[in-house]
């Protein structure tokens, strides 16, 4: 188990890889951001991407599957008040194997809350030619290392 203590600012923790298929692209872009681009190859093709591209939510949805199967669960994780940032910088195309790490940013006590501290971090996806595809900033609730 890992607490508020247990993260340093700099530090990099490596979440692993997953591929996307252009099917899951089109089954998460029918139920929830259904765009040409990211349903109809034929119709991507002629669009700014110029293929099937993930709805960038889905995106994020793959991050937060990394985010927690790497590295949550093994927490005292109390949540997240939200984002701060969130940039889509290149289309994930069906194959592309998706890398993702967080690097903390800033560490504190939380002040009304002594048995939290918070971690401000950057969140990073990248593509199999290491190409940038999202970067996230938010702020982490991590429980405080019992007495």
């Amino acid at each position: 188990m890992r607490y508020f203590e247990d993260f340093q600012v700099g530090d990099v923790v490596d979440l692993g890889s997953r591929m996307i298929s252009q099917e899951e692209i089109i089954a998460f872009a029918q139920q929830y951001d259904p765009q040409p681009f990211h349903i109809d190859p034929v119709q991507a093709r002629g669009s700014m991407f110029g293929g099937l591209a993930a709805s960038g939510w889905h995106t994020c949805c793959l991050y937060m599957r990394l985010l927690v199967d790497n590295l949550l669960l093994d927490t005292d994780s109390m949540g997240s008040p939200g984002l701060e940032e969130l940039r889509w910088l290149k289309p994930v195309r069906p194959g592309d194997t998706l890398h993702a790490r967080l690097t903390v940013l800033e560490s504190k006590p939380s002040r009304s809350r002594p048995e939290m501290g918070i971690l401000r971090c950057r969140a990073e996806m990248v593509n199999q030619h290491d190409e940038l595809v999202l970067s996230m900033v938010n702020a982490v609730f991590f429980g405080r290392r019992p007495a």
